[in-house]
């Protein structure tokens, strides 16, 4: 009877230096990309991509004409995410890292770059693992993306938090977005004052005010959400009450005092952000003195909410 054969591996790492090697390297390279804003060119193998990514394989499945083929370009990956990306795909492995080296990043799906406006200032260093990872998903690497996922859950700060949260959104990543919100419930404070705050989506900013546990009182969401709206004014050359319509209806003016409630409706006049119907509703329950008294008013308090003494005329105790 013939014994079987028996499979053998070599070392690894030899194995895998050598292919790294090949990464942006134009000796015996068949394809060459277009990469990014800044257009830079990287030089790869169709085989390589081909067999192990089945975007690349559709996109490279034709063989190239006589002649000098024509590059392929890929305007919308940052080069040095891209790079990372064929590292990968090469060696199985990759270096992934908090910013990036490269000066110019692209957006992250929120409002402050892109086809609705632009930025307003430079851009800050580009979050490479966010890059790598927004690439996984387009390119349907699902190994990379839960390398990047579980890098960013390590890594994940008050400063990485809404970008992070924005490409959740975005790629409609479920568990990564409920970790950024629990992590954002925690140090609400802190997160409301990052510079990613202002950059968030409307519908990333949605899914936060829509948290009865955010660690903040309302008065402090209302100036958020303001200074939020006034960014994306100043980015898509719209008024700021037409940005804010997707999300004002989320703040729960009823928390607020009646002091406060004067105070913000004064503010509405000079500056719109409320519709007045919202302010009305408010009233409402101040002047019935029952917190469901009005409609699409809600009056749940947050764990930040600060104890007023209208209170305890609505229905629900203090958390």
């Amino acid at each position: 009877m013939e014994t079987p054969g028996l499979v053998v591996h070599g070392e690894a790492e030899p194995f895998s230096t050598a292919l790294r090697s090949l990464v942006n390297n134009r000796l015996y390279s068949d394809v060459r990309f277009v990469v990014g804003q800044e257009q830079q060119e990287v030089f790869a193998h169709r085989c390589l991509l081909a067999c192990r990514c089945n975007f690349f394989q559709r996109l490279l499945g034709q063989e190239p004409g006589p002649g000098v083929p024509s590059p392929v370009v890929l305007s919308t990956v940052p080069a040095e995410a891209f790079l990372a990306v064929l590292e990968f795909l090469y060696t199985n492995s990759v270096k992934l890292q908090r910013h990036s080296v490269s000066p110019v990043g692209r957006g992250l799906g929120g409002r402050g770059t892109g086809a609705e406006g632009t930025a307003l200032r430079l851009q800050p260093p580009t979050l490479q693992v966010l890059e790598v990872l927004t690439a996984a998903v387009e390119y349907g690497l699902e190994e990379l993306r839960e390398l990047c996922l579980e890098f960013v859950v390590k890594m994940l700060d008050v400063e990485l938090v809404c970008e992070t949260l924005q490409v959740a959104v975005t790629f409609g990543l479920g568990p990564l977005q409920e970790h950024c919100i629990a992590f954002i419930e925690a140090h609400s404070q802190e997160v409301l004052r990052t510079r990613g705050f202002l950059e968030l989506s409307a519908p990333a900013l949605l899914s936060l005010l829509r948290s009865d546990n955010l660690c903040v009182d309302e008065a402090e969401l209302v100036l958020a959400a303001r200074s939020w709206a006034r960014v994306g004014a100043a980015v898509l050359e719209r008024p700021v009450a037409e940005v804010a319509a997707p999300v004002v209806r989320e703040l729960r003016l009823a928390l607020l005092a009646p002091a406060e409630l004067s105070a913000l409706e004064e503010q509405n006049r000079r500056e719109p952000l409320i519709p007045v119907e919202q302010i009305v509703e408010a009233w409402k329950c101040h002047a019935l003195r029952r917190g469901d008294a009005a409609r699409d008013a809600p009056c749940r308090r947050r764990r930040g909410t600060v104890p007023r003494e209208h209170h305890r005329f609505l229905d629900l105790p203090f958390k």
